[in-house]
Formats: structure tokens, C-alpha cells, sequence
């Protein structure tokens, strides 16, 4: 008997019908003799309308409100599954976040998980009943309702499987598993087998969507066997594991883009100790990610041209910030939001030279100019214009052996 926790997005639930299917399979693991625990987002296109009911409310909302308001999609969810598994004849009951208890902190909105106390969870699993757990949710210390941010019914599955000491941590999405890029640019892109942790994670916060970064980090800390498969067809999913158990690793795993980046750059910076904390100290105050970072100095060493990219959301905001600042003098201040960041990543390049050679050949032969670059143990990305996407993508899913007929 194995315990497993099950996670369903909203595609999976989008309506009675899909709640039923998705009551299916839990029913087949049950008769299998396996313990079972649910998670469940709201239902597909449920959360958008919620948000904006509040906005169209009060643009200027209280955020424990807000979080009152679009935790109610999961409730519904939640209720609706554990009826229908009971009219199928499986022992089900539906959980809030607050029902386990699911603790976090009391950042609304994008809400940090600080404890679980699945001893009430336990004890129903252990009389073989099914328990269907609202996600995205949970309970801040003063006792309001708190949310996880997008996605966030992933890491709640995550967290759950870690608490149950689950053996494993199904998430049923609309796709089959973790593609080596995205196939609809890539028609011959392959479904992964398995695929570490850490390129999970770099593949999650380079743009691929399968799974919120949060949850992989979660994962991967707290050893949790994820796997991502399809709600609609019964064909394997991609394991997400640890890299001990990937015995023949590939140098490259997957090529990754992420179109939501948007470049600035200053020009004509003093280059004086201390510059680079005047810049970045304003727009980490105000929340504003930067990422990818290059710096030119003049041949006199005076000055210097700073380059860098932050969410694309975020320019505006970080434009407006860098204009205001007194304590940066500039020559000029350029944005763009016509670009892209491509990203080669794989665990086997901590043990392979070249793989950034190749990458850059290939752009080049391609016509294609590397604005930024940046790299870590296991995977390089570079800035392009955005219009050169697709033939990148391309190109580098070739290069680097990815292609299904390749394999």
C-alpha cells in the first residue's frame, strides 16, 4: 500500500463532467489498496473571474479580502470532488486550508506555508478515506484566509506529500509531462522520462509552465517524488526526481524561453564605488526582480554602461525609479520590451566544456545577436530580440541532440 498525494489543476476540474473523470482515477487508486489525498485548484477560468469581481469592487482592495474573495474557487472544487467520489461509492471529505491546518505567513497574496498539522488527515487516511483538499490556500497566524499566489495549488500538493511523508505526488495537468521545449514551436520535442530537480527548476522559472517554481523548490528540499502527467490520456508522465537516480544524464535537457523580460540599460553611469547598490537598492525596495546583469566601463575607466533586465510587467515601475532617483547621474536611460531570454539547460554541463561555444555558434550562424548572457552551473541564457524566437528555439533544440528523431 503506498500513500499518494494527487493534485488536479483547473483544465483537469473545469466542470462536472471533468470533476467526474478526475473522480475515476482517484477511485482506481483507491481499489489499488493505496491511501489517497486530493488536491484541487478552482475550476478553469474561476479564479480570473473572482479577481476581477474584486477589482471591479474596490481597485484599491485589502488584500485579506482579495484573498477571502478567490480562495472560494478551491472550496467549490473541493466539495464537488469528495461528493462525487461518495456517489461513486469512495469515503471522501473535502478540506480548507484552514480545516488541516495549513499555516503561513500573512504576505496576502502570495502567502509563505511555515507549518502543516496533517494529524486529523492522517487519522481519516488511515480509516481509508479519501481526503480532497482545497489548494492555493491556507491560515495566517491572526486567523485570516491567506493565498499562495499563482499556481500555487502546486506547492500546496507538495507540501502535503511532504507532511504525509507521501511516497509520491501526482500533478495532473493538461499536458503529458516535461517536454525538452515547448512542441508548439518544436514539433519534434520529447517528453522526458525523468528530469532532475534542479533542471525542473531552472526550466519552471525560465518560462516553461508545467509547474510553479515554488513547488519544485519545495520538491527538491524535501525530497518529494513529483510526477507531471495528463489528466486526459492514461500514457506515463515525466518524473521529477533527484539526480541519483538519473543514471545516463544528457549535457542538455531542454531549451527554455521566456518572453514576459524587458531590458534597460544606462548609459554614461559614473563608475564609482558603490553605483551598482544605488541602482539596484531603490528597485529591490520597491519589489522589482532584476535578473540577467552586464556591465561595459569605458576605456578610462570613468564610466561605465549598465545593462539589465527586469519582468516585463515591472518596466514602467522601474523606469519611473531609476528617473527619480537623485543619487544615480546617467547620460542616458534606454528600455525595451522586444526581447527574449533563451535558456540551454541540463545537469550533465557541470561535466562537459563547450556547451556555451556551441550555443553562441549556432547563433550566430542563425543571424542572431546575444544582447545579455548569463549562466550558472547548469544552464546558460542569453537575451535576443524577440522576433528571433522560434528560429532559436529551433535551432538550439537541434544542435544540442533534442530532436525526437534524434533520440
Amino acid at each position: 500500500m503506498s500513500r499518494i498525494v494527487m493534485k488536479f489543476g483547473g483544465t483537469s476540474v473545469a466542470d462536472l463532467d471533468r470533476i467526474r473523470i478526475v473522480a475515476d482515477r482517484v477511485k482506481r487508486e483507491v481499489d489499488a489498496g493505496n491511501q489517497v489525498a486530493v488536491v484541487v485548484s478552482a475550476m478553469s477560468g474561476t479564479t480570473d473571474q473572482l479577481v476581477n469581481w474584486v477589482e471591479e469592487a474596490s481597485p484599491l482592495h485589502d488584500a485579506r479580502e482579495y484573498d477571502t474573495v478567490v480562495s472560494s474557487g478551491e472550496q467549490v472544487t473541493a466539495g464537488l470532488l469528495a461528493l462525487t467520489l461518495q456517489n461513486k461509492g469512495v469515503s471522501a471529505r473535502s478540506w480548507l486550508g484552514w480545516q488541516v491546518p495549513m499555516k503561513t505567513n500573512t504576505v496576502h497574496g502570495s502567502a509563505r506555508i511555515e507549518d502543516i498539522d496533517t494529524t486529523e488527515m492522517q487519522k481519516r487516511l488511515d480509516d481509508d478515506v479519501v481526503c480532497v483538499m482545497a489548494g492555493f490556500q491556507g491560515i495566517s497566524s491572526d486567523n485570516r484566509i491567506t493565498t499562495l499566489g499563482r499556481g500555487g495549488s502546486d506547492t500546496s500538493a507538495v507540501a502535503l506529500a511532504a507532511a504525509l511523508k507521501a511516497d509520491r505526488c501526482d500533478i495532473y495537468t493538461d499536458v503529458e509531462g516535461v517536454y525538452t521545449t515547448d512542441p508548439r514551436i518544436v514539433s519534434a520535442a520529447r517528453k522526458l522520462d525523468k528530469v532532475t530537480y534542479e533542471e525542473m527548476l531552472e526550466m519552471a522559472s525560465l518560462g516553461a509552465k508545467v509547474l510553479q517554481t515554488r513547488s519544485v523548490a519545495m520538491a527538491m528540499n524535501h525530497g518529494v517524488r513529483v510526477q507531471v502527467l495528463s489528466s486526459f490520456t492514461d500514457t506515463p508522465g515525466t518524473l521529477v526526481v533527484d539526480e541519483e537516480e538519473i543514471v545516463e544524464k544528457q549535457v542538455v535537457s531542454g531549451i527554455a524561453y521566456a518572453k514576459n523580460e524587458a531590458k534597460i540599460t544606462l548609459v554614461g553611469v559614473e563608475n564609482t564605488p558603490g553605483i551598482a547598490g544605488k541602482i539596484f537598492g531603490p528597485l529591490a525596495d520597491d519589489n522589482v526582480n532584476v535578473d540577467m546583469i552586464i556591465q561595459n566601463i569605458s576605456e578610462d575607466g570613468k564610466k561605465t554602461d549598465l545593462t539589465f533586465t527586469v519582468p516585463e510587467g515591472d518596466i514602467e515601475k522601474s523606469t519611473e525609479i531609476l528617473q527619480k532617483s537623485g543619487h544615480v547621474r546617467y547620460a542616458k536611460l534606454m528600455s525595451d520590451k522586444d526581447v527574449v531570454k533563451i535558456s540551454v539547460i541540463g545537469v550533465g554541463m557541470r561535466s562537459h566544456a563547450g556547451v556555451a561555444a556551441r550555443m553562441f555558434e549556432t547563433l550566430a550562424e542563425k543571424g542572431i545577436n546575444i544582447q545579455v548572457i548569463s549562466t550558472s552551473e547548469i544552464k546558460i541564457s542569453v537575451l535576443i530580440a524577440a522576433e528571433y524566437t522560434e528560429l532559436a528555439v529551433r535551432a538550439l533544440h537541434t544542435v544540442f541532440g533534442l530532436d525526437s528523431d534524434q533520440a
